[in-house]
């Protein structure tokens, strides 16, 4: 019997642009979660976040679906979270939570799940997959929902391809994110979604990065959560001029990431420029996903 499993999960980019809920990059930035077996029931967190209440509640609903849906007998658990994913930031804190939980507990309960079997999982606790996806699978990830199962294809992302990543001082709530979104779109914005959301993925998929100058500009949520992060689009075309492919918001923000294939320093500098207090960094793409250590 293991007694206890420390699972490693990258952080994610989602939306890319107009891929909304689809679309994911998993980034060099990790979350670890260790996940160990004690007597008795029940979850218990230790975790630098400091909404350390919300997290103890997503947790032990993750555990609590986990025994349910396998329908294996529970047990206690104790879980550790370290790492460097910021929380509210757009890089998919809770996905890398809850998927180094649901990891951590197929490993301990020997359930032997597929990375298919975790992202359904995964998916039905965070209500879209663009963050799980990348995060388990890693690299670049197209997924959504098909007649109930999560459908994902994962593709590897080469380091020429550089994140350059703007971290604001403040965060941002991916629910008052998604409250500024219209409930309906014109014809225009739906069809110039549709056309990024083709040409960013072919361009990722087949490694043609260059393809991916001026199309990674959106009009499905971006504009709506300008009102949260006014800076967004003055640090894009920032970065833009410096260099980069173009730019987005991570996610629901509050982080700004461009890509380049060029001078990431200079693009960084021209970021922040814009928000001098911001935190900087130039990462790359995680092609490994969730990657699990147990110990008996």
């Amino acid at each position: 019997m293991l007694r206890s499993a420390t699972v490693r999960v990258p952080a994610s980019t989602s939306n890319l642009g107009s891929g909304f809920d689809t679309l994911g990059l998993a980034v060099r930035l990790y979350a670890r979660v260790r996940v160990t077996r004690r007597q008795g029931r029940g979850v218990t967190v230790i975790s630098g976040d400091t909404d350390s209440l919300t997290l103890t509640r997503m947790l032990r609903e993750g555990a609590r679906i986990f025994f349910r849906h396998l329908r294996v007998p529970s047990f206690g658990v104790d879980i550790a979270i370290s790492g460097d994913v910021p929380v509210a930031r757009g890089l998919g804190a809770s996905a890398t939570a809850r998927v180094g939980l649901l990891a951590g507990l197929d490993a301990l309960a020997g359930t032997s799940l597929s990375g298919t079997q975790l992202l359904q999982m995964a998916t039905r606790l965070e209500g879209h997959p663009d963050n799980a996806s990348p995060a388990i699978f890693g690299g670049f990830t197209v997924s959504g929902v098909v007649q109930d199962e999560v459908r994902c294809l994962s593709f590897p992302v080469r380091p020429s391809l550089k994140c350059v990543l703007l971290l604001p001082r403040f965060g941002i709530s991916t629910e008052a994110a998604r409250r500024l979104l219209p409930d309906s779109y014109s014809k225009a914005d739906t069809a110039h979604a549709l056309n990024r959301s083709a040409l960013i993925s072919a361009a990722l998929a087949t490694g043609r990065y260059e393809a991916l100058r001026g199309v990674l500009d959106d009009r499905v949520h971006q504009p709506y959560r300008t009102s949260l992060i006014p800076q967004l689009g003055r640090v894009i075309r920032a970065g833009e001029r410096a260099g980069a492919l173009g730019g987005f918001l991570s996610g629901s923000g509050s982080g700004i990431l461009c890509l380049t294939l060029e001078q990431p320093e200079k693009v960084a500098r021209a970021m922040q420029a814009i928000v001098p207090e911001a935190t900087m960094r130039i990462l790359t793409v995680d092609n490994h996903g969730v990657q699990i250590r147990a110990t008996r």
